[in-house]
């Protein structure tokens, strides 16, 4: 009797280990906004525009690393990228200037490409089964939701403890240890695969004339805008806008007394609802269309973030909206890479995946950088929330025409 293919394996659970770590120092950027500006005496863009870079080199770096993996090897990629990253935060603990800081950003976004979402997703995509795919995808997206959990948490908490260099210097030990599970990352050599035997260049020429997949890349970008701007600029706004919390109250009881400490657990409650909501997105992904379900992702984003900035901001408002968009937060990840991969195939779906993600760092380039600008000339970030939900809007249109069949092979 035939054996049934295993949801959990030691692939899903060693790529689950490195976008977890990877995820929660990423994640954790927005909390040295305000240390960062009181230590240097820097503009709010100045960080911004550092974070910015960042999210716009990983954009750039994901079709790269896809590439490389898919040329070279899987863990060669991983381990180019865990260098990039280490580096990049061991410099960062020594500058203190923008420039130093825009600069060494470039290092830290390609670190995150080669061990963040794309890479790790098309690796795991290609060692499930078919029958297991789509929930394999989400469980590894919801690992990032874990990072989230404890990155600003633990930054918060260490920049209590210790300076802001030496929180780099630990955050740089910590993506290298994931250097422990490389070992186990390399998918059987039986895995299945529905890639067509074409090369790469035509697989990806293929994809870029089609119609459906320029679609998908217009859609990423609000996904990146709205992700790239709640990350860096959140905590911050929750920090200077928020009303007192009270004393004797439910978040005071949890230990939850500052502005700050809420701007740090808004970000990990996101990340906390979010891996009920990937879950069931990559439940739902291998049962009900995939575009059809990332627009009615993009419209709940889009109505959630209309309706909180239109409440007064208080402690309450702060929590439901983080449980609210944190349902959403990461779902659109499983569905996109399914759909890229039932539309083109395993083989190149790293590098696939890489391009379209490219749209959604520009988006996050934007979400973040406007962030610090529009601050800097307004006092307040109302109008970046507006645009988000503008874009929001305009991804929630452009997937409902996406075809959603495997586009013809070439003779």
């Amino acid at each position: 009797m035939t054996q049934r293919p295993s949801l959990i394996t030691p692939v899903l659970l060693a790529g689950c280990a490195i976008i977890l770590i990877s995820f929660a120092i990423r994640s954790a950027f927005g909390v040295f906004q305000i240390p960062i500006q009181e230590e240097f005496g820097w503009l709010r863009s100045d960080f911004s525009m550092a974070i910015a870079i960042q999210n716009l080199a990983w954009g750039l770096g994901a079709p790269l690393f896809g590439a490389i993996a898919e040329r070279f090897s899987d863990r060669k990629a991983i381990l180019l990228g865990v260098a990039f990253y280490a580096i990049g935060l061991l410099l960062s603990a020594g500058a203190s200037t923008p420039t130093e800081h825009h600069v060494l950003e470039v290092l830290v976004g390609f670190g995150i490409a080669g061990t963040g979402m794309g890479l790790i997703l098309a690796i795991v995509g290609r060692a499930a089964s078919d029958e297991h795919r789509s929930m394999a995808l989400a469980i590894a997206t919801a690992a990032g939701s874990g990072g989230q959990i404890f990155g600003p948490p633990l930054a918060e908490m260490l920049l209590n403890l210790f300076d802001l260099q030496v929180v780099f210097v630990i955050f740089a030990l910590a993506i290298v240890s994931t250097l422990l599970v490389l070992p186990v990352l390399r998918s059987p050599a039986s895995a299945p695969s529905t890639a067509a035997p074409e090369p790469m260049g035509q697989v990806v020429g293929r994809a870029l004339r089609d119609p459906s997949f320029t679609l998908i890349f217009l859609g990423f970008f609000s996904c990146g805008y709205q992700l790239g701007f709640i990350t860096a600029h959140f905590p911050a706004f929750v920090t200077e806008l928020c009303g007192p919390i009270a004393p004797g109250g439910v978040l005071a009881g949890l230990g939850i007394t500052t502005t700050s400490a809420l701007g740090a657990v808004a970000i990990s409650m996101i990340g906390l609802a979010n891996i009920g909501g990937v879950l069931a997105a990559g439940w739902a992904g291998k049962r009900y269309s995939k575009k059809n379900l990332l627009a009615g992702i993009y419209l709940g984003r889009t109505l959630v973030a209309a309706a909180f900035i239109m409440v007064p901001i208080t402690p309450e408002t702060v929590i439901l909206f983080s449980l609210a968009m944190g349902s959403l937060w990461l779902a659109t990840i499983p569905l996109t890479s399914g759909l890229i991969a039932h539309l083109y195939g395993l083989k190149y779906m790293g590098t696939l995946y890489g391009v379209v993600f490219l749209s959604h760092q520009i988006g996050s380039f934007m979400g973040v950088w406007l962030g610090g600008r529009l601050y800097d000339a307004y006092g307040d970030y109302t109008l970046v929330w507006w645009i988000g939900v503008g874009v929001g809007l305009f991804s929630a249109l452009v997937h409902l025409p996406i075809r959603e069949r495997a586009a013809p092979v070439p003779a």
